[in-house]
């Protein structure tokens, strides 16, 4: 895909954003003799998640959860810790990580011979977009093109939201003193988060959430553990709760009135986080007019090899509406990859792909393939086993046994879906999710001889109590 007589400003592939997909897609395709790639940014270096998002705030979570084993450290034989907590410490860990992971980046781009360009970034035509820099206006043409623009965090259209400023979670992270009390709205993975992390350094935090329970997509049980877990570390959860006003501003008091359960619902704090979802970054970069069309959400329409409807213009991470995780654009990165490679893609690559994920809560909770109720609203006829967390015994050793593990096994004895709820929950995912893909009889795993004591040890014994067929 080189270009023969290259002019300055035409590329054999141009990405606008430099996201987990579309870095690894410019650095693959790239070298100092082989196919001229170019990345626009705007902001951030490698795109939100070594930036603002997902290893920032493990980072932050991380700190947290030392902080709290400190306060608790009368079982390790630890007397008197001191319980005050140094935000600027905190924030300034984070941000050493991340200027770490700039510094790697940037060495990237060079060493892979990758073309960096910074900038808002505009399309004029089908492949060509115009970037606008602190030195002005560039039209850059291409002969393939990937829009790898992610996603921000969304802010509910409630009366005063936005005029109390509300952190996301970019401005939370950023904090150098510790909110007295943190009002979080919405219970999803983000804000359960943080509303753990912010707890256990030592504020007051309140989890408001419009649906009926917290993490109404999980199985009843892993969601009652869940809400276990806060209600005993002190974080207060108001489901079926709906804000219609805020009034004042983050950082010195904000009130929040609403209704709840019929009645009339009010809570004031010092700050306030919006973590209500997502957002695609596809408006006002031209994508309408030139063939990209969009779905009634904002997210690109792709086919199966993310390709869009505009021949030779890709679309890839969230906003193209893949699963918002870093992991899931890396696949999209592979996807598309193939694609301009020439390589034989199945009709299904894009929607039969496995879509894994962690929430790093103290326990974590991991999940792959279909949950229960998921599985017999399908009709899927299978046999669920189950295993506490204090049946994988390294927890014991930890002093961690909350939550369990369980497996859903179909009639054939492959494994329709796995979910763990415990310490280090999103490190048992590898074993089976290889089994899952492979269409492996969960005896496959069962018959393992795994290092003792290990967590993943643990997977034989849960797999070892699967149910006879009926």
């Amino acid at each position: 895909m080189t270009t023969s007589q290259p002019h300055p400003n035409h590329y054999d592939l141009l990405v606008l954003g430099s996201g987990e997909a579309g870095k690894f897609i410019a650095w693959t395709l790239s070298s100092k003799t082989g196919p001229r790639c170019a990345v626009i940014e705007r902001r951030w270096l490698g795109g939100s998640c070594p930036n603002v998002a997902c290893l920032p705030s493990k980072s932050f979570v991380h700190s947290a959860n030392v902080v709290y084993d400190a306060k608790h450290g009368n079982s390790y034989g630890i007397r008197d810790a001191d319980e005050s907590v140094e935000m600027v410490a905190v924030r300034g860990r984070k941000r050493d990580m991340v200027d770490g992971l700039m510094d790697m980046h940037a060495g990237r781009f060079k060493d892979f011979g990758v073309e960096l360009i910074w900038g808002e970034g505009k399309f004029v035509g089908k492949k060509s977009i115009e970037v606008t820099g602190e030195s002005g206006k560039r039209v850059l043409t291409a002969e393939k093109v990937v829009v790898c623009t992610g996603s921000r965090a969304k802010i509910d259209d409630i009366p005063g939201l936005k005029a109390a400023k509300p952190l996301t979670h970019v401005e939370i992270l950023e904090l150098d003193v510790l909110p007295s009390h943190l009002v979080v709205l919405g219970g999803g993975y983000v804000g359960l988060e943080f509303a753990q992390a912010m707890r256990r350094l030592g504020a007051q935090v309140t989890v408001i959430e419009r649906n009926a329970r917290l993490l109404k997509n999980e199985d009843q049980d892993i969601a009652d553990v869940i809400v276990g877990v806060l209600d005993k570390e002190g974080v207060k959860v108001c489901t079926g709760t709906t804000i219609q006003e805020v009034s004042g501003e983050s950082g010195t008091s904000v009130t929040l009135k609403g209704l709840a359960s019929g009645g009339s619902f009010e809570i004031t704090g010092s700050h306030i986080l919006c973590a209500t979802g997502r957002l695609p970054n596809t408006d006002n970069i031209g994508l309408e007019e030139f063939g990209i069309k969009l779905t009634g959400k904002g997210f690109i329409e792709t086919n199966e090899s993310l390709e869009t409807p505009s021949e030779g213009v890709f679309a890839v991470g969230d906003c193209a509406g893949s699963p918002h995780f870093t992991h899931v654009a890396f696949d999209d990165f592979r996807i598309v990859t193939d694609a301009l490679l020439h390589k034989p893609i199945p009709p299904n690559r894009k929607s039969s792909r496995q879509v894994p994920f962690t929430l790093f809560t103290t326990p974590e909770l991991a999940h792959v393939g279909l949950r229960e109720h998921e599985a017999s609203n399908l009709g899927i006829k299978f046999r669920t086993a189950k295993l506490p967390m204090g049946g994988f015994l390294k927890t014991r050793t930890l002093g961690e046994t909350t939550g369990f593990a369980k497996a859903l096994i179909a009639e054939d004895d492959t494994i329709v879906g796995f979910t763990a709820l415990g310490i280090g929950a999103g490190e048992l995912l590898p074993v089976v999710q290889l089994a899952m893909k492979r269409g492996l009889p969960y005896t496959d795993i069962s018959e393992m001889v795994i290092t003792h004591p290990t967590l993943s040890e643990g997977l034989v014994f849960l797999f070892s109590g699967v149910p006879a067929r009926s």
